[in-house]
């Protein structure tokens, strides 16, 4: 039986929930499960405790990355991708230094969307095209990196173009417990909570130049 990800909506637009609704409605694996407007955000999600959050960058009363990091203070914390209608260094590097595990614009294809709401169930990151991951990466400064296995480097290039486990494991020839394992210790050895933040320090140290 196919897994059904559920998924909350929050933007101010009514026309942006509506059609966004829509498309990912006609998907049989995806439900949405809630869409909502900007000042109840946070009280809708956590009474919903969706697998997938798309959450609106920018809105009139509530601003979009302060409901991001009140979501990753949850016990469980859903995977978030921002919404915006243009590309900007500024928010997608914020967004992602606090938790986000995508970022995608509005005019995203239809065809497109339902499968990065997936990739984010499956703990992927997406970043969808219009959004530019070089620009976002070559602006941070270079650290210095711990100490990876051939391996290790390989899953950090694969996590940091939002592969999910399980295909990480596929095309590593290994299972998908060991391909956890590596990235436990990942985020240990960075010191960092979550993979989009290892992505982005995996950047920062030049592991995944060329």
């Amino acid at each position: 039986m196919t897994r059904v990800t559920t998924v909350v909506i929050v933007d101010d637009e009514t026309l942006v929930r509506y059609g966004f609704e829509l498309i990912l409605g006609a998907a049989p694996d995806i439900d949405v499960v809630a869409t909502t407007g900007d000042v109840d955000a946070v009280q809708v999600i956590r009474s919903h405790a969706p697998d997938v959050v798309l959450l609106d960058v920018r809105m009139p009363r509530v601003n979009g990355l302060e409901v991001l990091r009140e979501l990753q203070a949850f016990p469980e914390p859903p995977a978030v991708a921002m919404l915006t209608t243009f590309d900007t260094d500024e928010y997608v590097g914020r967004a992602m230094e606090l938790g986000a595990a995508g970022f995608l614009l509005k005019d995203t294809d239809p065809e497109g969307l339902a499968e990065y709401v997936r990739v984010l169930a499956r703990g992927g990151v997406v970043l969808a095209p219009g959004v530019d991951r070089t620009r976002l990466f070559a602006a941070r400064p270079a650290a210095a990196a711990p100490s990876v296995s051939e391996r290790e480097h390989a899953v950090l290039r694969l996590v940091a173009d939002g592969v999910s486990n399980p295909d990480i494991g596929r095309r590593l020839g290994v299972s998908t417990g060991t391909v956890k394992e590596d990235i436990r210790s990942l985020l240990a050895a960075f010191g960092v909570p979550t993979r989009v933040q290892l992505a982005l320090r995996a950047a920062e140290a030049g592991l995944l130049d060329g």
